[in-house]
């Protein structure tokens, strides 16, 4: 089916079933262009809860769409493609994590958002990228710390801090590929250039970065900046979203160590397609169930994000 017939059959499948379309920064441009809301996971599940809609369709990874049933349990949630996972949530088995808590135990776990449900019900607080250093700054300073599951945006929040923090050892593979050599080249060839990145970075991307936010951060800072060339250090299709807000201006993709042309695209978020898109809105599966108890448990959790 083309793409003009997929769309159409798209918008009249959410006027019939009175849905939702949540689509991450890092979908698809042209999945990105059928949704309600584009956005970064925890914004777009809080956009779907002031809606009267009944089924959230949720274009992003399978965390996402977790998040989303967590925060509205009374909408139905479905997701295009059930394999699409995240390398970061994957690098911290919930299993293994409540072990390493234990190890711990005088530590209180303040946990990316960027995670399983049952990892969220074993932490005490979640955080987004936006907001972890705000809530790791309302603890007391003696108050002990575990941070997981990415211990590059731990190591870096830990310097804004000034605090020790116990990491656990995961990673975006993504935001662990870019190359400092072949950024300080772009650098190099576009001297006025400016270097926007995601903390998920490593620490030698970082350093070199002119500015350091979330994707929705980064987003507004190259729509509101002086600049008119930016490396972007994130994944790739956040760009299709720079270009739509700043036609004038230049976004460069930040280069990957690998010789992969498109490794600085995640590949569970492309597993998403517009053909997966309308399947699942017609099937209204595959859909995201949760445990309720286990929902409540992580839920708490999320709140007491929000409260901070």
């Amino acid at each position: 089916m083309e793409n003009t017939k997929l769309i159409e059959n798209i918008f009249s499948l959410k006027k019939k079933k009175n849905a939702i379309i949540l689509a991450h920064y890092y979908q698809n441009p042209a999945i990105q262009d059928v949704a309600d809301f584009v956005g970064d996971s925890l914004g777009l599940s809080h956009k779907a809860k002031k809606t009267d809609a009944d089924i959230i369709v949720f274009a992003g990874v399978h965390f996402m769409a977790e998040t989303a049933k967590i925060i509205n349990p009374n909408k139905k949630v479905i997701l295009p493609d059930m394999d699409a996972g995240c390398s970061l949530a994957d690098s911290c088995p919930p299993k293994d994590f409540e072990q390493f808590i234990k190890l711990h135990p005088d530590h209180i776990v303040i946990s990316y958002i960027n995670c399983s449900t049952e990892v969220k019900a074993l932490s005490d607080i979640i955080c987004t990228s936006s907001n972890a250093l705000r809530v790791i700054n309302s603890l007391p300073k003696e108050q002990k710390i575990i941070f997981g599951p990415d211990k590059n945006l731990g190591a870096y929040l830990a310097r804004k801090s000034r605090r020790e923090l116990v990491l656990w050892d995961g990673v975006c593979i993504v935001h662990q590929e870019f190359s400092e050599k072949e950024i300080l080249s772009l650098k190099r060839k576009y001297p006025n250039s400016k270097l926007v990145a995601h903390p998920e970075c490593t620490s030698y991307v970082l350093d070199y970065a002119d500015f350091i936010g979330s994707t929705t951060a980064m987003l507004e800072f190259t729509k509101t900046d002086s600049a008119t060339t930016y490396i972007v250090a994130t994944e790739a299709c956040l760009l299709h979203q720079m270009k739509k807000n700043s036609p004038e201006k230049q976004f460069l993709p930040a280069p990957v160590v690998s010789t992969c042309s498109a490794c600085n695209q995640c590949p569970y978020m492309q597993i998403n397609t517009l053909e997966k898109l309308y399947k699942c809105m017609k099937e209204e599966s595959p859909e995201i169930l949760i445990d309720e108890k286990l929902r409540l448990r992580a839920y708490q959790s999320v709140q007491k994000m929000m409260e901070i």
